[in-house]
């Protein structure tokens, strides 16, 4: 296995097995880092056109990790999987979904997002809820485009890397140690949307949290989630001028029709 990868899976099975020993009766609201994506705007959008599109699907929740984001789809898909190559996340991600009451509807998988094992156009709807930063896209997109159904969807939710103070943010991060090197190297950006093309004949993209994002830190406190709101309406003006999207925190895309490669 690459080095990359293997400093991947222990920095995530560190945060796993912290979970699992610190607050082993908490697993089902927040993620390793405490954060409850459900206050964000741009997860809110990609909730909300889950449960529009997944009704009677089956489902790829591709990096599943934890399963902070399965259990949620669950509830509408036909059936979900959930494939990561954290053992300790996928523990996690099991019992939330027994907790949740889809584990009917749910498989965990140990797999390698760069080599999926499944058939040729076997997903109605592929989430990629933040693990293209972890990847290495060009082995990713060619199988993604492969497991899809000629008439799915691709729905990704990344953060975008092109904002000076979100990157430099990032570097604190990486030498703290709350990202790996290859994460915080590797954030999304806009030669990675343009590479989709190759594979995906139509790119769709939302853009979030130009300024909202300076107050995520603060979540936890009085009052800052109605702050959250206002920023949030803010981003919402700016946002319409073309030249600052690239600067948003992050970006949601829906990828489809996608192209099949011998």
């Amino acid at each position: 296995m690459e080095e990359r990868k293997q400093k991947e899976i222990e920095y995530y099975d560190r945060q796993a097995e912290k979970k699992l020993k610190e607050s082993p009766g908490q697993l089902t609201e927040t993620d390793f880092e405490g954060f409850n994506p459900n206050l964000l705007a741009s997860y809110k959008f990609c909730y909300q056109w889950l449960e529009k599109n997944c009704k009677d699907k089956t489902i790829l929740d591709y990096g599943c990790g934890n399963g902070i984001h399965t259990v949620f789809i669950a509830k509408f898909a036909k059936k979900i999987i959930g494939i990561d190559l954290s053992q300790p996340a996928l523990k996690i991600a099991k019992e939330r979904a027994k907790r949740g009451g889809v584990e009917n509807k749910t498989d965990f998988r140990e797999m390698d997002c760069e080599r999926l094992e499944f058939p040729e156009d076997y997903f109605d709807i592929i989430f990629d809820g933040g693990t293209f930063s972890s990847l290495d896209l060009k082995k990713a997109y060619p199988d993604l485009a492969q497991v899809l159904k000629p008439t799915g969807f691709l729905i990704g939710i990344e953060t975008f890397g092109h904002n000076p103070f979100t990157n430099f943010k990032r570097k604190i991060n990486k030498i703290t140690g709350k990202r790996t090197g290859w994460a915080a190297d590797h954030i999304f950006k806009m030669e990675n949307l343009k590479e989709a093309e190759k594979f995906f004949n139509k790119i769709e993209t939302n853009f979030f949290h130009l300024v909202s994002w300076a107050a995520f830190p603060f979540l936890n406190l009085p009052g800052v989630k109605f702050f959250l709101k206002s920023l949030e309406s803010l981003d919402k003006i700016l946002l319409k001028l073309p030249f600052l999207r690239k600067y948003a925190f992050k970006v949601v895309f829906i990828f489809s029709n996608p192209k099949k490669h011998d």
